[in-house]
């Protein structure tokens, strides 16, 4: 049997005028519709060949570019011409990712919840060596990453956002193949590595611990050990760290300056969606109650928190109805809070909330829901943990009106 013939290509003169959320570029085609231009950028004029069509809008990739963005740049990785879907923003210029990031953010509060409120640029973190866990798949003993717009494995090594304890087990590891998790503490050196296959067939450095899937699923326990904002932080295999330290630090940081003048000494402070317990660990003043979903992560709280007054609840922070609090730190998944964790907000009564969100289009979303449960967006940091992705956090404070 003959393969089917591909579907004939579309490709569309675009004049980009936006980035939105996600990190494409926002076009209109002669129709007036919507189009997602995949690598383009604010300004351009390109290309761009149609990989999907909707009712309302279309998605496309950037063929070439006609008219360059003057923060275009050359993809500083060869990875990227090889297609590897790591870092989809290496096109533009690291001076001016921030900035970008920034309009994505005030964008989407703009349109979704009707707010005028300055994005703070936040801190300069590298742009380089600064990922400490990594996940990927193996292909023929090889760390690999996705192939943009596709499930094809690329190779990869050195990789240009790695973490030099990280970049070594891309470079020189050995994997069997399926999915790779590569983990480690900048502080400490500790580095562990999860294969879907038998760890036995892993080849790594002296000192890497490797565990396999399997062995965790069965109940089987491993922890690596690193050092952020002045404390010593368990995390479990399973558990969610932010991939970079001074990424956590900046995080707790800013988290810190919203929270100013909200916690007296001996006030309460609710952690949702509180991981390993990075921020009630980091922030609280008084008693704190961390709530998280994660059996692993919890777990990891209760070790880390042990010499504070803290109070370590495992249960979906969206359904939790606790006990009051002078303030409450959130830092959902990329889905945010949603209706029913903006509830879970509210119950306690906090005069203060501060969220970390990890997608533009959900803090709008959930900018608007705040507003709507009585709470007023005072400010807004970019902290850019993820420098040539369009990935981004942002550090909201919410006042009680």
């Amino acid at each position: 049997m003959e393969p089917a013939a591909p579907p004939t290509s579309e490709v569309l003169e675009l004049d980009v005028t936006a980035v939105v959320a996600g990190g494409d570029g926002l076009a209109r085609d002669a129709d007036g519709r919507v189009v997602f231009v995949a690598g383009a950028l604010p300004g351009e004029r390109v290309a761009a060949e149609v990989r999907e069509r909707r009712k309302d809008f279309a998605r496309a990739s950037v063929v070439s570019v006609r008219r360059p963005s003057p923060v275009r740049v050359a993809p500083p990785c060869p990875f990227v011409a090889a297609g590897c879907g790591g870092c989809d923003w290496q096109h533009v210029d690291p001076t001016a990712q921030r900035r970008l990031k920034a309009d994505v953010v005030a964008d989407a509060l703009r349109r979704q919840a009707r707010l005028e409120v300055p994005v703070d640029l936040g801190p300069d973190l590298p742009a380089t060596g600064y990922r400490t866990t990594l996940r990927g798949e193996a292909v023929d003993g090889r760390f690999a990453l996705r192939h943009r717009g596709s499930h094809d494995l690329v190779p990869i090594g050195p990789c240009l956002v790695a973490h030099p304890l990280i970049d070594e087990l891309v470079r020189d590891g050995r994997f069997p193949d399926g999915e790779v998790t590569l983990r480690a503490g900048a502080a400490t050196g500790e580095r562990l590595v999860v294969v879907d296959g038998d760890p036995a067939d892993a080849m790594v450095p002296a000192g890497v611990r490797v565990v396999g899937a399997a062995e965790l699923h069965a109940g089987h326990r491993a922890w690596y050990f690193d050092e952020v904002a002045g404390r010593r932080w368990r995390i479990s295999a399973r558990s969610f760290f932010q991939a970079r330290p001074d990424g956590a630090e900046a995080l707790v940081a800013a988290a810190r300056a919203a929270l100013d003048g909200a916690l007296g000494p001996s006030d309460h402070l609710v952690d949702l969606y509180g991981g390993v317990g990075l921020l009630a660990g980091t922030l609280g003043t008084g008693s704190v109650t961390v709530v998280e979903s994660s059996g692993s992560s919890a777990a990891d709280a209760r070790v880390n928190l042990a010499d504070l007054d803290a109070r370590v609840v495992r249960g979906d922070a969206a359904r939790w109805r606790g006990r009051r609090a002078a303030a409450v730190v959130a830092d959902p998944p990329r889905s945010g809070l949603g209706r029913d964790g903006v509830k879970a907000v509210a119950a306690t009564r906090a005069r203060r909330a501060v969220l970390v969100s990890c997608d533009a289009g959900s803090l709008g979303r959930d900018a608007r829901l705040m507003a709507e449960a009585g709470f007023q967006l005072r400010t807004a940091t970019l902290v850019d943990l993820f420098p040539h992705t369009s990935h981004l956090e942002v550090v909201t404070r919410f006042d009680q009106r």
